[in-house]
């Protein structure tokens, strides 16, 4: 009669312990793939997430939040061409089709580019406003600012109903003798310790342009132009991207709620098949023992 320490059995036993974990490991490279490609189909992007790696998008500056951008978090990107953006300006006027509208915590879209067109790593801020050029004869360029009563101008002033922290108060963007060089999206990041009315493209602001955003050769970002936005932000899948950010050693903006909230995930993912697995077993010799 064979016995615990049968080789054959004790072979039987490995073989299907290898067989268990090959079929556990294949279907969940399966999901993952039907996953990625579902959602490839569905935003026409691809890769159709990024990792957030820098605070600039934070509303929670200290422990985050869900339904905002934080450090770690995944986010789906749409295909530009599959939606328009709708910009800050456009979602706060009251005459306006876009009136409204807000994404991941805030008025407007939130877009991802690169700067001035270059290589390097893209932005992921929100737009704030859009100048279109409205005609340029006679070498005299005059614009239109999407979302206000601003059309056919030469020079762009505007005060923006967009709070801004300042010593204990608050005012209003203010963009002040802006003369364009090309058409575009005047962008920021939400964080307002950090961003908010420190634009992006802070000359149109009156301030020097080299306090700004600057691209990979250390010029001054321009407005962003259409074919620099490489997606538009769709939804937020908090925490997972921490781990992406860890391993590549750029997690030091992750706050330490996120890897709170990762960990009591990771916990659950891993133990909810066992604990699934023990119920199907305890079900299975509770009907044996009523057969019986």
């Amino acid at each position: 009669m064979p016995t615990s320490d049968d080789p054959i059995e004790n072979e039987n036993l490995e073989f299907g312990m290898l067989s268990d974990w090959l079929r556990e490991a294949f279907l969940a490279i399966g999901l993952v793939l039907l996953i990625l490609g579902g959602l490839w189909v569905a935003t026409g992007q691809f890769p159709p997430m990024v990792v957030v790696e820098s605070g600039s998008m934070m509303h929670d500056t200290e422990d985050g939040s869900v339904g905002a951008i934080d450090p770690g978090d995944l986010v789906i990107v749409m295909n530009p061409s599959r939606k328009n953006i709708v910009t800050y300006a456009e979602s706060i006027q009251e005459e306006n089709e876009n009136f409204g509208y807000s994404s991941l915590g805030m008025n407007g879209d939130v877009i991802i580019f690169s700067k001035n067109g270059g290589n390097d790593t893209p932005v992921i801020h929100r737009a704030i406003l859009k100048v279109e050029l409205n005609n340029s004869d006679n070498g005299k360029k005059t614009w239109d600012v999407l979302g206000t009563n601003l059309v056919n101008v030469s020079i762009i002033n505007l005060t923006l109903d967009y709070p801004c922290k300042y010593h204990g108060g608050t005012y209003n963007l203010e963009i002040k003798n802006w003369q364009p060089n090309h058409s575009g999206y005047i962008t920021s990041g939400d964080n307002s310790e950090t961003n908010g009315c420190k634009i992006d493209q802070i000359v149109a602001t009156g301030q020097d342009a080299r306090n700004g955003l600057k691209d990979e050769f250390g010029n001054p970002v321009t407005a962003i132009k259409d074919e620099w936005v490489l997606g538009i932000a769709s939804s937020e899948i908090p925490w997972l991207g921490a781990i992406k950010l860890f391993t590549s050693g750029t997690h030091n903006a992750v706050t330490g709620e996120t890897w709170s909230n990762l960990s009591i995930t990771i916990v659950i993912v891993l133990m909810t098949p066992t604990i699934y697995e023990s119920l199907i077993r305890n079900k299975k010799l509770l009907d044996a023992d009523e057969e019986e």
